[in-house]
């Protein structure tokens, strides 16, 4: 039998409720308005860095370690961060490396301005820096978002929020392709990318602000001895898992072999075709609104038809992508190729995805699966970008020595590539399995968050959470 509820206490608990109904209407807001924020500089940097890299005078080795360095190094940031988790209050510490990003990013125009010697290196090492405080900031973020946005509301509010993403991504990434097509007109290519990098950190400083202004209901994480060695033990024990373990020799094997093409399609469109910055945007937005338009489609046919057809489908046109380029160079060709590259990526991507929530066993920690897969992943492109590097270096010799005649030696890395690639997929094929599918959470099946697009694995998903409690406590 319940006590009745005096007055007193009745006032204090619509209080609560009213405070609460405040700062969340408010928080959920800002966020909005930070997703438009910090789209300035996701879409000025990832996508001109390879641009930033050959304006610099980067060698073809060192695109390499442009693409493959940032990736490694942002994946040890996230290792890192499970440990920083409960040293620092979280929206602090969110704050914090925003802030330092924004400077990074500065960093990088003032880089544009001075070139000075060695500039590549210093670019190198900055974007490593860059990569790695999206890292850090990463997993923290999604706990936060997952403690403050009501589960009713996240489907919707994370529609909304990816919608403004790829509205202002898109918008800054075709302004950027403007201002560095009239500044490169004038002779002033340099003034263009100073103006873009100095963009993108003023819209991080703001994210930065918006970001400390959000209020955290769960501040500071609890405490707890060796998390940083549990979180090894649970990726030992990950490893032990046959099915996952070779779910991510081919998933990272996949995208290693990517790497080793993926930093020089920049270089033979700005230097071998000749493309202005504009023409370079035109035909990145192809891949990337294609990927975005389809993604609904594969989510429909994945539920159809599973997600191991959709995966040996996607991974059968996936190697095929290099070689498209060498038959052509004519510009719409080029653009029906990257958006037919948008098509096999976004199938690719979300299988994927679902593949290994499908694969990892009941009630098992995912966030530990995606770590694993992710680390993995990162080492491999390292791997693979620097073995592209090494190829690039040496294409011309190859040709001269061997009396091949193609229209450019980097055709020598996108053939290596294309081969690599099969090799992956037939290795992948007889041991892919389908697995027993789950009730996925809706967030995972239908709603999730554009992190990013770039050259190596195209729109780069981030969903919120992929655990759902049950009402006797335990999550599934």
């Amino acid at each position: 039998m319940s006590l009745p509820i005096s007055a007193e206490e009745a006032s204090q608990t619509a209080g609560r409720r009213t405070e609460r109904c405040r700062w969340l209407r408010d928080t959920l807001k800002r966020s909005q308005q930070e997703a438009v924020a910090s789209s300035a500089m996701t879409a000025t940097s990832d996508n001109f860095f390879n641009a930033f890299a050959i304006f610099m005078g980067a060698t073809l080795g060192q695109m390499a370690w442009v693409s493959g360095l940032p990736q490694l190094f942002g994946a040890l940031s996230q290792l890192l961060s499970v440990w920083l988790a409960s040293h620092f209050a979280r929206k602090g510490f969110i704050t914090f490396c925003a802030a330092l990003q924004a400077l990074v990013v500065l960093s990088m125009g003032a880089l544009a301005a001075f070139r000075p010697e060695h500039g590549v290196w210093l670019f190198i090492a900055l974007a490593a820096l860059y990569h790695g405080f999206i890292n850090l900031i990463q997993p923290h973020w999604r706990a936060w978002m997952g403690a403050v946005v009501p589960p009713r509301r996240r489907g919707a509010f994370f529609a909304a929020r990816t919608r403004l993403t790829m509205g202002a991504s898109l918008t800054v990434f075709f302004l950027g392709g403007g201002i560095l097509s009239l500044c490169d007109s004038a002779g002033m290519a340099w003034l263009g990318f100073s103006l873009l990098f100095s963009i993108a950190a003023m819209g991080r400083w703001v994210s930065a602000w918006l970001l400390w202004q959000m209020h955290d209901p769960e501040p500071r994480a609890v405490r707890t001895p060796g998390v940083f060695v549990r979180t090894l033990k649970n990726f030992r024990e990950a490893w032990k898992d046959a099915t996952f373990r070779q779910y991510s020799l081919f998933v990272a094997g996949m995208q290693a072999m990517v790497a080793i093409s993926a930093p020089f399609f920049a270089v033979y469109m700005l230097e071998g075709l000749h493309f202005s910055y504009l023409e370079f945007v035109l035909a990145s937005v192809a891949s990337v609104m294609t990927q975005f338009v389809t993604l609904r489609f594969w989510g429909r046919f994945s539920d159809l038809y599973g997600n191991r057809l959709v995966m040996l489908i996607t991974s059968s046109l996936i190697p095929s992508l290099p070689l498209l380029w060498l038959f052509s160079d004519n510009y719409v060709y080029i653009l029906a190729i990257q958006a037919f590259s948008g098509f096999a990526w976004s199938g690719f991507t979300l299988s994927t995805a679902n593949y290994l929530y499908d694969i990892r066993p009941f009630r098992s920690d995912f966030a530990t699966y995606a770590a694993v897969q992710s680390a993995l992943s990162a080492a491999l492109v390292f791997v693979g970008a620097m073995v592209g590097g090494f190829i690039a270096s040496h294409a011309a010799d190859f040709l001269s020595f061997t009396g091949w005649e193609l229209a450019s030696p980097i055709f020598v890395v996108f053939l290596v590539s294309t081969l690599l690639r099969t090799l992956v997929t037939l290795w992948f094929i007889p041991r892919a399995v389908e697995p027993r599918v789950r009730p996925r959470p809706d967030l995972l099946r239908l709603v999730f968050r554009i992190r990013g697009f770039n050259a190596i694995s195209g729109v780069a998903l981030d969903f919120l959470t992929v655990v759902r409690k049950r009402r006797d406590g335990s999550s599934d």
